[in-house]
């Protein structure tokens, strides 16, 4: 019996119950998107021309999710920030959102003066910390949420909650259509990707154990496009954290500019790399070409090439499809590394040493 089958060393490996948080990850969206409804925003809310969030690592995922799968259908920009800086365009017709799980980031904390002082319509979204005192005092509006549905406590785990306040949040702006059917419907599926990925399907018969095997020991190049462009990068947090492994990941159709012309140095690249491609039907037909001229161009370098195929009806199932898909392989790919996937020891460490500096 391969570890990953091995349901009790699984658990003895996994102490910091990573796996319980990815099976849970339907509660957690059930759970966001249920209490999100008890929210309520200031009037001026709606009187917007952009949305900014700043958020960092795990907290940022369900943005990025969320450019992606709606590109083409906001009518306003949703802007990204990761850092200190606040962009040149923050202003009165701004609505500014401030993502972070602890509550305690000091990044998007640090840029809370300088929004105000332009203006800006403030919103936190956080389980805790100085976000939820400033909520809860007022000083700005916002979501607080217990993440009961995350046992790790890890933001990059709690991908339900982040995903589905923003869902709310752009529901209750109607600025996306999503109606309570719906999101049941969406739930029932996540159920099912968990019974198709988690622990209990054996190795033989679950493509999320089949990927880690293939991935371990090497460095994963995730190629995705359009509405899983997202998911990529959820992907690729979730490898570095949980399975502590070095990847990169890149679009279509840009990398078709330049990446396939860096595919021969080092001579190393076909014993280390394994390209993993995250597919749809439902993507544009051009963007289906160039997935398949492209995979052919990768195999012609001598490279591994692994494939997964999202099998859901519509874009917004398929991007739940590939997070849960993503996730599962990320915590499997700790344990074939022999690791706690919780642990984030050098995270950890750069935080204690920024504290020593005033």
């Amino acid at each position: 019996m391969i570890i990953l089958d091995d349901l009790k060393k699984i658990k003895r490996q996994d102490p910091g119950h990573v796996l319980a948080s990815a099976d849970l990850f339907g509660q957690q969206l059930n759970q966001a998107w249920t209490e999100f409804k008890k929210v309520k925003l200031p009037a001026n809310f709606k009187q917007i021309d952009k949305i900014v969030v700043n958020g960092m690592g795990g907290s940022a995922l369900g943005t990025h999710v969320l450019q992606s799968v709606f590109f083409s259908d906001l009518k306003i920009p949703i802007e990204l920030v990761n850092g200190y800086q606040v962009p040149g365009n923050v202003n009165d017709k701004t609505l500014y959102i401030m993502s972070s799980y602890s509550g305690t980031t000091e990044e998007p904390i640090s840029t809370y003066t300088e929004v105000k002082r332009r203006g800006a319509k403030i919103f936190g979204i956080a389980s805790g910390g100085v976000l939820a005192s400033w909520i809860k005092q007022g000083k700005i509006a916002g979501f607080i949420y217990e993440p009961k549905f995350n046992p790790s406590g890890q933001p990059r785990m709690s991908l339900g909650y982040s995903f589905g306040a923003q869902l709310g949040l752009l529901k209750k702006l109607n600025l996306i259509k999503l109606s309570a059917a719906e999101i049941a419907n969406y739930l029932k599926q996540i159920d099912g990707f968990k019974r198709k990925f988690g622990a209990d399907k054996p190795a033989q018969a679950n493509a999320a154990k089949k990927l880690a095997l293939q991935l371990k020991g090497r460095l994963p190049v995730v190629i995705a496009a359009e509405f899983l462009a997202g998911n990529a990068h959820v992907f690729a947090n979730q490898l570095n954290e949980n399975a502590k492994t070095f990847v990169s990941y890149f679009l279509l159709p840009e990398l078709n500019h330049h990446l396939i012309e860096g595919l021969r140095f080092p001579k190393s690249n076909p014993a280390n790399l394994a390209f993993v491609f995250l597919e749809s039907r439902l993507f544009n037909q051009r963007i289906i070409t160039r997935y398949s001229i492209t995979k052919k161009i990768v195999t012609k370098h001598h490279l591994k090439v692994e494939s997964y195929s999202a099998t859901a009806s519509d874009k917004l199932g398929q991007v739940f499809e590939v997070l849960v898909f993503g996730s599962y392989v990320s915590f499997y790919l700790a344990i074939l590394n022999g690791l706690n996937p919780s642990l984030i020891p050098w995270v950890d460490f750069l935080k204690s040493e920024l504290k020593k500096v005033k």
